[in-house]
């Protein structure tokens, strides 16, 4: 086993060369060969970097042109029905992840509790499985010929059944485990042609999320299995994000050769360090934190691993990355803009590289050269600056955070639904949207024009007022309800408070991959954060000048803000929520100052932070809830706080969202079907809710008839007096010629179904409850 170990390595290029290739391709500006070229070229790239930073073990087939599960399904041959008669393979490939016209793309999810997104695997009971290990054995062959002995990375069976989805939702996927598991040996018979040792890295995330007594008899009998499938291939199995002691109990005792665990972010890891020992497996340590930007504490990283050798003999353990690197953005050599204090404080993915190679040198008791102990003193140096610099620590803030001592809003919610029916005269289905119209190219370039001083704020002031002119024409023109600004002046929805708010900070190039060619470039919260000055007061007020109608306020959630960041890590992210949910607050309070009666506050990523442990979520719970609720406690009664969230699970967490005590919540519900709302019904959930009626990431124009039928069926699960009706999410990715007749439809089937609300008060004249004259379906005074 070589001295050090590099889980993954980021594939999207230090200036993102694999997006544009791909999407040069499938634009068809574009050959294949040429995409292939990219990629070739890339991966190259990458390996001799790791190569020339003194990495030992260095992955090959970790790069992907779309994302590694989606990859597995071509290794194993798992390919969904509707995309069998598709006979070119990489059309195939492609049209799996994005669909056609014809043909739905398979689903895509969070990895975990990252920002990264993986292709679901689906099975059907008729599925048949046949391996192909091709784009591995070529990627081994290509690494061998650049003079790399790489390893292979492959997702493991447990993984990949585990994360996928069955077609019917009377099938169990697992009973397709043993035709898989054959799949996996054949595949490791191709390998073992290949060299005459080969380490081939199995990951199994899976197993950190509290396996039950199912999955770790499966575990045993894969890893029986392929531990033996052949003689000179080492397994490696791989977990990250968490502790996966109950695995280790289990692989312990099976013929693989040794087991990578995480000692970032699964501390309680230590816990199984007498059974590795005892085991004679090797220990690949994850003590480099894969997963967050920060400079490492190589003093504290080596007292780790001496920990762990007072358990596990020395000889059997490898310092690790935690994770693959691919969670954080290439390298800090582009960042030649970034403050200088900042930046010593960083730590990208070619950095990390670095800091791994002297960690394993110094533990293997190998002298440093110069540079190695230049590095040594730049983190000791990282360490004391980020301990007192004044840059990151405000006693304002702090003291702040720490007077605040209740989250709840004045009135409890049966009081102010009232105040707020009374005060903005919605009727019955009141239409909104969730916040975001079309960002399009001259809107984009405007902002870029501006940030570049190619032209004034006078111009660029100009150019965003007759966008918002334009967005509330339209809108008032169909007869939305309930207005936006429509969010021209805002490059992302966390990118543009986090360049507002004191104590982040933004990278040039600092991106990193979410799925196939899209990519994110995540704030660095780096300090205590506050907000100086109002961030969008002038452009809300601005767009309600326009209109009678009401505009919302639109803001981005203290919890959603804190998740789609790079988190300081020298404070606990409770803290640091805390400190956000003041800063929004303080915003919220403006806005409902400026007359702004609607605040919108998203909290589109909430559930994307829950821990991977059962036992630590009502943690989490706890003071996730109470960011957002001390972002709105200065709501005065009569000012509507509505959040939205971005994803179709809410069973296990719907006491959560009760505990939040938005006064409306809109959520994505398009693509789940109704049954969601169910479980607003049965638990006897009050707050009003705005389910999703269209799926907005399809470019189709859902017709009248199909949202009135949606619209029924609404009505099925909850009372009209409780729905609101909305799309999915916001609408910055789509285009105008898709929006508008799309909203209009969504107006004009809202009008059909009111239409036969009136007929039933034509004929029920004197009941009351059909009556009110504030929540009737005609009521539009004040609107």
């Amino acid at each position: 086993m070589s001295k050090n170990y590099v889980i993954g390595y980021p594939r999207i290029g230090e200036n993102r060369e694999l997006k544009f290739a791909l999407e040069s391709y499938w634009s068809g500006k574009s050959d294949l060969s040429a995409l292939e070229n990219c990629a070739a070229d890339l991966r190259r790239r990458h390996w001799e970097e790791q190569q020339a930073a003194g990495i030992g073990a260095i992955s090959c087939n970790d790069f992907s042109f779309y994302d590694a599960m989606l990859d597995t399904c071509i290794m194993l041959g798992a390919v969904p029905a509707r995309f069998r008669n598709i006979e070119d393979e990489t059309i195939r490939y492609f049209t799996m992840a994005r669909g056609d016209r014809q043909r739905t793309a398979m689903q895509m999810t969070k990895w975990f509790n990252t920002n990264y997104h993986y292709i679901v695997p689906e099975f059907a009971a008729d599925d048949a499985f046949a391996p192909n290990a091709s784009k591995i054995v070529a990627e081994y062959q290509e690494a061998k010929a650049a003079g790399i002995a790489p390893k292979i990375n492959l997702v493991g069976p447990l993984t990949f059944l585990g994360l996928g989805k069955s077609a019917d939702k009377n099938f169990d996927r697992y009973a397709h485990f043993d035709a898989i598991l054959e799949c996996y040996d054949a595949v490791l018979t191709a390998i073992s042609t290949l060299d005459d040792r080969v380490t081939v890295q199995i990951d199994e995330p899976l197993l950190v999320t509290g396996p039950d007594a199912k999955t770790l008899s499966l575990l045993k009998r894969a890893y029986d299995r392929l531990g033996r499938s052949v003689s000179n291939v080492e397994i490696i199995v791989a977990t990250y994000f968490e502790h996966a002691c109950e695995a280790v109990e289990v692989l312990a005792h099976t013929p693989i050769s040794g087991i990578a665990l995480d000692f970032v972010h699964g501390p309680r890891n230590s816990e199984a360090l007498g059974t590795i020992a005892q085991s004679g497996k090797t220990l690949i340590a994850g003590v480099i934190d894969g997963r967050n930007v920060w400079r490492s504490d190589l003093d504290a990283v080596g007292n780790t691993l001496e920990t762990i050798a007072q358990t596990v003999p020395r000889s059997r353990i490898v310092p690790a990355t935690s994770c693959s690197l691919l969670h954080v953005p290439y390298s800090l050599e582009a960042e030649t803009a970034l403050d200088a204090e900042i930046k010593q404080w960083l730590a990208f993915a070619k950095e990390k590289l670095a800091e791994l190679n002297v960690v394993a040198k110094r533990f293997a008791g190998e002298a440093l050269d110069d540079a190695e102990l230049s590095l040594m003193q730049l983190s000791r140096e990282a360490v004391h600056t980020r301990q007192c610099s004044p840059r990151i620590h405000d006693a304002a803030v702090q003291q702040r955070v720490a007077a605040q001592t209740g989250t709840e809003r004045a009135e409890p919610y049966e009081t102010r639904i009232k105040a707020q029916r009374e005060a903005l005269r919605y009727p019955l289905l009141p239409t909104t949207t969730i916040g975001s119209f079309p960002q399009t190219p001259e809107l984009r370039t405007l902002r870029r024009d501006f940030k570049r001083g190619d032209i004034d704020v006078q111009a660029y002031d100009a150019g965003i007022k007759a966008y918002i002119d334009d967005c509330i024409a339209f809108q008032e023109s169909i007869g939305l309800d309930v207005l936006v600004h429509g969010e021209p002046e805002r490059n992302d929805m966390v990118e543009y408070f986090g360049e507002q708010l004191a104590g982040f900070v933004f990278s040039a190039k600092g991106w990193v991959q979410s799925y196939g060619s899209r990519c994110v470039k995540p704030p660095l919260i780096y300090g205590d954060v506050s907000r100086p000055l109002p961030m969008t007061v002038d452009w809300t007020t601005y767009a309600q000048s326009k209109t009678s109608k009401i505009v919302k306020g639109m803001l981005t959630g203290p919890v959603t803000i804190l998740n789609w960041s790079f988190v300081r890590d020298d404070l606990p992210r409770a803290d640091v929520a805390a400190q956000i949910a003041l800063a929004i607050g303080d915003e919220v309070d403006d806005l409902q100052n400026a007359g702004i009666r609607i605040v919108q506050v998203d909290e589109a990523a909430f559930k994307e932070g829950y821990p991977l442990r059962r036992e630590n979520i009502s943690a989490y719970e706890t003071w996730a809830v109470d960011a957002f609720r001390r972002s709105v406690a200065c709501a005065r009664s009569e000012t509507q706080i509505h959040t939205h969230m971005c994803y179709s699970q809410f069973n296990d967490v719907i006491h959560t969202i009760e505990a939040m005590d938005a006064d409306v919540i809109s959520i994505e519900t398009a693509r789940s079907g109704n049954a969601l709302l169910r479980i607003f019904k049965e638990v006897g959930y009050k707050q009003e809710v705005g389910p999703g009626v269209y799926d907005i990431h399809s470019p189709r124009v859902p017709p009248v008839a199909e949202m009135v039928a949606q619209i029924n069926a609404l009505l099925e699960v909850l009372p009209q007096e409780q729905l609101w009706i909305n799309p999915d999410c916001g609408l910055k990715t789509r285009k105008w010629e898709e929006v508008k007749p799309s909203l209009a439809n969504m107006v004009e089937a809202v009008r059909e179904v009111r239409a036969s609300f009136d007929a039933i008060i034509a004929s029920k004249k004197g009941d009351a409850a059909w009556t009110n004259p504030s929540r009737s379906s005609t009521a539009t005074s004040g609107l």
